[in-house]
């Protein structure tokens, strides 16, 4: 048997926005059937990836292929065969969805737009999709705006999976819901992707929800990524600095675990991408930092089944604490 292509390869990713560098060097393989989370703070450009896989921007530099398919440089006309090979759920659903159209138009869509289908048969296809995320086959016939946030995402993810996607980007998909509703989101997404077995780009800053779905896991830290790996490695052994300051910051259910934990407290806020910092963009927040990181950009350093880029981290598996570093010093 011929081994499946890997869903997406991204190879030293580049995005400006003219002097900002949304998007710096950024490289990350997703295989068939797994789930990789892509997490960072707001402003890191996890979101921008994300769009420049489904090519709603165009990269500046790099290489993204999606089931085999080098798709960096094709123009629209030459897209349109592979549309359907990757799909994408955006943060808000009541922006994402036309208010113009019926529900079964905006699920029907892509089918109609690769006219796999006549009408007939797109229509039951429709209902089918609408029935598989947990809606009545009815809600075809109403408008977006006549159903609750939760419905709307559920409408968002019929979509995107009616064209049987090898690759689905799910951009910050709960985060506009209300809290009552976010895990019955994740729930079915979960229960989707094990049923269908398409891979998964979940961009997101709820490491929760990272715990829950990921296989693995890519850190980005403005416009960069300074770790890579398992779910298990990273959330049990996280190499990076600002790994670690995340997994502190993120709450715990257990009351006692929470009191329980030490703070990792950083310096300032995000930098910006129009000027980032020399050598390692986290040095101006990381209370670990010295001299070498301000002159020299840290390589990626092999660590168990993936990587960190850091000075302090070594190929023999030695790792820095941010824990136990004084905190109240960073250097400018």
């Amino acid at each position: 048997m011929t081994a499946q292509p890997n869903a997406l390869e991204i190879e030293d990713l580049v995005l400006h926005y003219g002097p900002v560098r949304a998007v710096d060097g950024v490289s990350l393989t997703i295989g068939p059937g797994r789930v990789t989370a892509l997490v960072g703070e707001s402003g890191s450009g996890k979101s921008t990836v994300g769009r420049c896989v489904v090519r709603l921007v165009k990269p500046t530099a790099g290489v993204v292929r999606i089931a085999g398919t080098d798709v960096t440089h094709l123009s629209r006309r030459q897209l349109r065969p592979h549309r359907s090979a990757v799909s994408i759920v955006f943060q808000d659903p009541a922006a994402s969805l036309d208010p113009r159209m019926l529900v079964g138009e905006v699920v029907a869509e892509p089918l109609r737009l690769s006219g796999r289908m006549p009408r007939r048969e797109r229509e039951a296809r429709v209902a089918s999709e609408l029935e598989r995320v947990g809606l009545r086959a009815e809600v075809a016939r109403r408008y977006p705006h006549e159903l609750s946030g939760g419905q709307r995402q559920r409408v968002s993810i019929a979509r995107a999976l009616i064209s049987e996607p090898r690759l689905l980007i799910a951009d910050e998909p709960t985060s506009a819901l209300d809290v009552s509703v976010q895990a019955s989101v994740l729930n079915l997404l979960a229960d989707l992707q094990r049923d269908i077995g398409f891979a998964c780009l979940f961009i997101t800053h709820d490491l929760s929800a990272v715990e829950y779905l990921a296989d693995d896991i890519a850190v980005m830290y403005l416009g960069q990524l300074v770790e890579k790996g398992s779910r298990e490695r990273i959330f049990a052994r996280p190499a990076h600095p600002y790994t670690q300051a995340l997994l502190a910051a993120a709450p715990v259910a257990d009351p006692v675990r929470q009191r329980q934990r030490q703070p990792v407290l950083l310096g300032d806020d995000l930098p910006s991408a129009l000027d980032p910092p020399s050598g390692c963009r986290f040095r101006t927040r990381c209370p670990l930092a010295f001299d070498r990181c301000a002159s020299e950009v840290p390589a990626q350093v092999a660590v168990g089944d993936g990587m960190a880029a850091c000075h302090l981290v070594q190929p023999d598996g030695t790792r820095p604490d941010v824990r136990a570093a004084d905190t109240s010093e960073v250097l400018p």
